[in-house]
């Protein structure tokens, strides 16, 4: 095989492709439909820097694209009769082939060259993981590399070019469409043979579909099974076009199998020695992980950490798996995920062994999965447009020498690793560290509520701790004396005076608690420390709890006194922290007291980067939080954690909740008036120090206790509307560094940073203040707009007061009547200002909406304007240099003819 021939055939294409305005067409046309693509409404909805819309675009845009570029490969050259003349040069039949191909291969990848001007646009909106976007990219010029060589499969049978085209779009649909073959159904009985054949033929689809393969490289990992995915599939498409081309040079046996019989039996053996090695490398690169890690955060590759942590066991444990066969899409990744990294597990010790269960349900391998506590779980997957449940087995069952432990779900939002790596080191050991429970109304531990008169289950929160520590539960009915290395006390405010002097003595001990209290906890509001406890065994309702035993009163009327002075901070139990910032658009509507903690809302300050608790932390969900602040000269440390954003202010209890015959009832957010302060108060702080011998303080305290609630942490662990929140890590790193470990807290960060688009949010932001503003304005002028109408009343009161020409009944009578007056005049003024203010409020968020929209829709503009610039330019560069050539080589006589 001669280079400088398969060069020379090479330039002989490309210099054909760009010497006319179609190659430069081409190129703008694909970089345009890249980028709107790329950016488009769920691009901004998502707010990440990423090119996951582009992505799940891609190969439908391919299969357009590609057979443009190849239609004319081998169909033009027909048409024109210039084939013949190729093939009469020096060179074999594979050196021309080779040569076009590489040609075709290089034209592509201009355009996507040019199409990378897009990522500029996007470095300048965000702060992208750069290895993540060009290992996708790398995996896009694979994906259309791969389609070209059939593309011209497809022009190598026709000498018509628009046959061509519409022949390469249907063969490119192949490994496209593929993938939408194979079902994601749940199996609803005992698989039959027909089920297992199903089954087979599923997984079959899926590692040929070209788009599962792209989403490998779309998540920052280049497997060594795609490229060999790729590469086969180009190895077997050239081959096709090298059998066709050489079709001139058959003649037929008469007394065997014709020419063409053997190319197609020699055609089979090669795709089933090709699909045959494709299944072996990919099983064998699973095995190795073969898998090259390109993110900045190296997501796919075991930590330091884990290596230093496993390392160091040396007793046998068993690792056994129970996974479905087949997942929703959503799912595939952390399937995927999951098996990667038992298998880095499986090699890394052989101390470890990870056993493999294929379920499905009602097998005696699910039977089996059930027994261990590991049940089906119903997920909601989209499949053409429609939701369905179903259900999913992927759990794992962790057997030691002295424990085991059970994790029945990976959920979208657990840490593989990070589980894996705790589970390992807790049965290994042979003591765990104790986790105390305060027993107060939160009831953490679960049991029966005589205000309600019902049953409750012990939290998430505590099932997660029970998977590293050993957790008990705490009385403060008498002195606390149990040997914990932790206490967590939720909500101590509702502690009585002889539980809290208790756990006052315990908290002036100076031994790790983590207090949780909340101004008005979500999960219960009759626990909201500043109202008074429902009577024993409910309560309310229309006999107004006759006959029932009164709730012993909170400590000090629900503000904690005695917690909040040993603990030198203020603390105000009706106080709620609210913040106008939002990083996500899908949530804008979403009440102001649902306090995202995140850096992105202004303050760089609002997740502390010193502490080990929040170091590496990225964003937390606060609901209707409260707020601390350190006393002067309390001569302890307060150290704060968490901070609410600089658009901020806080609201009274009795602003935003009321209570009615159905009880506790949240007012109209649109009628609580909020008054911008931009405090950034601190909603969680590690205070600690010592005042003496027998005042000594090792807490954090947390001024919400619906961080953890159940159901913000089932938020967390299913990235429910892509949130992925911290919450759950919070609260495990403040438990870890109260113990003394900090084993997993670097294992706990390792997660994919949010890039977001920071420019598009701080303009958002921005908006949003301006609008505030405008609206504290309205209100304002409301208020004054009411009390002028008071104020006359008061005056014409006065002046009839004043009237000593009136009897004293007839000041009352006269006083009554323009009482009424007044008071009617009063509520047309207040209807009439109530309805320009809603009016006014109204325009303002519309107002606010197009300011956002039209800064999401400017930098879609040079987002899609940009990139096909340069392409232009170029276009023209050369094709004035082109025009320039030509009219040297005319004689000036005839020029002058021309004009």
């Amino acid at each position: 095989m001669r280079t400088h021939t398969i060069f020379a055939v090479l330039k002989r294409n490309l210099m054909s492709y760009f010497s006319g305005v179609l190659g430069y067409l081409f190129i703008v046309v694909f970089v345009i439909a890249a980028a709107s693509s790329a950016f488009n409404a769920q691009f901004f909805t998502n707010n990440l820097a990423n090119l996951d819309q582009l992505t799940a675009a891609f190969p439908y845009l391919l299969l357009f694209i590609i057979p443009a570029i190849t239609m004319t490969s081998w169909a033009e050259e027909k048409r024109l009769g210039t084939d013949e003349l190729l093939f009469t040069l020096p060179a074999t039949d594979f050196e021309i082939l080779l040569g076009k191909f590489l040609s075709l291969v290089v034209v592509y990848g201009v355009a996507l060259a040019f199409s990378l001007t897009q990522l500029i646009v996007l470095g300048f909106y965000a702060d992208p993981d750069w290895g993540l976007l060009l290992t996708t990219y790398f995996g896009y010029w694979l994906a259309g590399s791969t389609l070209i060589s059939l593309g011209m499969f497809a022009s190598v049978l026709t000498s018509s070019v628009t046959v061509a085209f519409v022949l390469g779009a249907a063969i490119c649909a192949v490994p496209i469409f593929i993938g939408h073959l194979a079902s994601s159904r749940p199996v609803i009985d005992n698989p039959t043979f027909g089920d297992t054949v199903a089954d087979m033929l599923n997984s079959f689809c899926s590692e040929l579909s070209l788009g599962e393969r792209l989403n490998e490289f779309a998540i920052g990992v280049v497997p060594f099974s795609g490229l060999v995915y790729f590469l086969s599939l180009i190895i077997f498409s050239l081959y096709l076009n090298a059998v066709f081309i050489s079709r001139r040079h058959w003649a037929s046996d008469q007394q065997g199998l014709p020419v063409g019989g053997h190319f197609a039996v020699r055609i089979v053996c090669l795709l089933v020695a090709l699909l045959a090695g494709n299944a072996v490398v990919t099983t064998a690169s699973e095995a190795l992980g073969l898998r090259f890690d390109m993110t900045g955060e190296k997501l796919y590759t075991l930590s330091d950490t884990t290596h230093e942590l496993v390392g160091k066991i040396e007793n046998k444990v068993t690792i056994q798996a129970f996974i479905s066969p087949d997942v929703p899409r959503d799912y595939v990744g952390q399937q995927t995920r999951l098996k990667g990294l038992l298998r880095q597990y499986d090699r890394m010790s052989g101390e470890i062994e990870v056993r493999f269960v294929e379920v499905t349900p009602f097998s005696e391998a699910a039977e089996e999965a059930e027994h261990f506590g590991i049940v089906p779980t119903p997920v909601q997957s989209e499949v053409d447009g429609r939701f369905q449940r179903v259900d999913v087995f992927m759990g794992a069952v962790i057997s030691g020498a002295f424990d085991e432990v059970i994790v029945p779900f990976f959920d979208i939002g657990t840490s593989v690793e990070y589980e894996l790596t705790r589970s390992v080191r807790t049965v290994s050991q042979e003591e765990r560290l104790t986790v105390g429970m305060l027993r107060t109304d939160a009831k953490v531990n679960g049991g029966f509520d005589m205000a309600s008169m019902r049953s409750s289950a012990e939290w998430r929160i505590q099932r997660e701790l029970k998977k590293q520590y050993k957790v008990v539960e705490v009385s403060p009915d008498s002195a606390i004396a149990d040997e914990v290395d932790v206490l967590i006390a939720a909500m101590p405010s509702s502690l009585t005076d002889p539980q809290m002097a208790n756990f006052v003595d315990y908290v002036k001990s100076g031994k790790p608690v983590l207090a949780l209290d909340d101004p008005l906890p979500l999960i219960d509001p009759r626990m909201s420390p500043s109202q008074t406890k429902p009577p024993q065994g409910g309560g309310g309702g229309m006999f107004g709890g006759q006959g029932q035993q009164p709730a012993e009163p909170r400590a000090d009327g629900g503000n904690a006194g005695p917690l909040v002075d040993a603990l030198g901070i203020s603390w105000q139990n009706d106080s709620i922290v609210w913040d106008q910032t939002n990083p996500h658009p899908t949530f804008v509507d979403l009440p102001q007291d649902y306090v995202f903690i995140t850096p992105l809302n202004g303050n760089p300050e609002a997740i502390s980067t010193e502490s080990d608790v929040t170091s590496g932390l990225q964003e937390l969900l606060m609901l209707y939080s409260g707020r601390i602040r350190p006393r002067e000269n309390s001569g302890l440390k307060f150290e704060p954690l968490l901070r609410i954003g600089l658009q901020s202010g806080n609201s009274r209890w009795s602003d935003l909740m009321g209570s009615s015959f159905f009880g506790i009832q949240p007012k109209d957010p649109s009628r609580v008036r909020r008054v911008l302060t931009g405090d950034a108060d601190v909603v969680a702080a590690h205070i600690t120090g010592e005042k003496g011998e027998k005042h000594k303080v090792n807490v954090i305290y947390v001024a919400d206790v619906d961080i953890v609630s159940d159901a913000l942490f089932n938020v967390v662990q299913s990235d429910m509307h892509g949130l992925k929140l911290d919450n759950v890590k919070f609260i495990l790193n403040c438990v870890d560094v109260l113990a003394g470990d900090t084993s997993y807290v670097d294992l706990r960060k390792r997660r994919p940073q949010h890039r977001t688009l920071k420019e598009v949010q701080r303009e958002a932001d921005q908006f949003r203040k301006n609008s505030l503003d405008e609206r504290e304005k309205a209100e304002k002028e409301a208020e004054e707009a009411l009390e002028k109408v008071t104020g006359e009343l008061d005056k014409e009161i006065e002046k009839i007061d004043a009237d000593e020409t009136l009897s004293l009944i007839e000041k009352r009578q006269r006083m009554e009547i323009a009482t009424q007056r007044k008071q009617r005049e009063l509520d047309v003024e207040k209807a009439n200002i109530d309805r320009e203010k809603a009016e006014k409020l109204e325009q303002l968020k519309a107002r606010e909406q197009r300011q956002i929209k039209q800064t999401e829709n400017e930098f879609r503009f040079w987002a899609v304007i940009f990139p096909p610039i340069p392409s232009i330019l170029l276009g023209m560069l050369v094709l004035g240099l082109r025009l320039t050539a030509e009219q040297k080589d005319i004689e000036e006589v005839r020029r002058l003819s021309r004009q």
